[in-house]
């Protein structure tokens, strides 16, 4: 019998990607290697995340906790490979400032590119690691800022969740992974809706991410 992999799950799935956002389109189909290699690393694939909505430079530095020069160098560079687009500006103290937002909700490696570079299987885990790893960073410097409000005597509620699953068949992981998504979805809609009489658009928001990974 073959070693049976398990595997990890942690809640970590940013639910604002399922709010109604003003995009230049659902999908932006990456097909070259240069924008690959320029989007596919954790901290830009924050900022993409934190751009489905305009920020200028000064608003991504805060949220993510860098410098605006260093955000505004991987803003620059986002822009020039076609990822992000300034859709506007202000003044601030009679000087202008662009606002920048991502391209696109969601970003897909092409066909074409993923046998350029070397295969299906490979381009897919080392894309789908670089963006969990995107989401565990990001999760340790959000739980960083709380833990010094905490220190403060704040009350912070907050929630996490882990299991180890047994997922030895690939069928047994898509199984898995429908109902994951079924369930997800449906949360999301429920709690997100804007017809809920119970959600005030001035109460705080909660971040909830989701990850399976296998147990090293």
């Amino acid at each position: 019998m073959g070693k049976l992999t398990t595997y990890k799950i942690i809640c970590m799935f940013d639910l604002r990607s399922y709010g109604v956002l003003e995009m230049s389109q659902d999908v932006l189909m990456v097909d070259s290697l240069d924008q690959a290699a320029t989007m596919l690393k954790p901290l830009r694939v924050s900022m993409l995340r934190e751009m489905s909505e305009p920020r200028t430079c000064p608003q991504l530095a805060a949220a993510l906790g860098q410098t605006p020069q260093k955000v505004y160098y991987h803003v620059k560079t986002l822009q020039k490979a076609g990822l992000v687009e300034r859709c506007g500006e202000r003044l601030v103290n009679g000087i202008k400032e662009g606002f920048y937002r991502a391209r696109a909700r969601a970003f897909w490696l092409s066909p074409g590119l993923v046998r350029r570079m070397g295969g299906d299987k490979t381009v897919r885990d080392h894309a789908s690691l670089r963006v969990l790893a995107g989401h565990a960073e990001e999760m340790i410097e959000d739980v960083g800022r709380l833990a010094q409000r905490s220190d403060s005597g704040e009350h912070i509620p907050s929630l996490s969740l882990g299991v180890e699953i047994a997922l030895p068949t690939v069928d047994r992981r898509s199984e898995f992974l429908e109902q994951l998504r079924t369930t997800f979805e449906d949360l999301a809609r429920r709690y997100m809706s804007e017809e809920d009489p119970e959600t005030d658009s001035s109460s705080e928001t909660f971040r909830f991410t989701l990850s399976c990974y296998p147990k090293p």
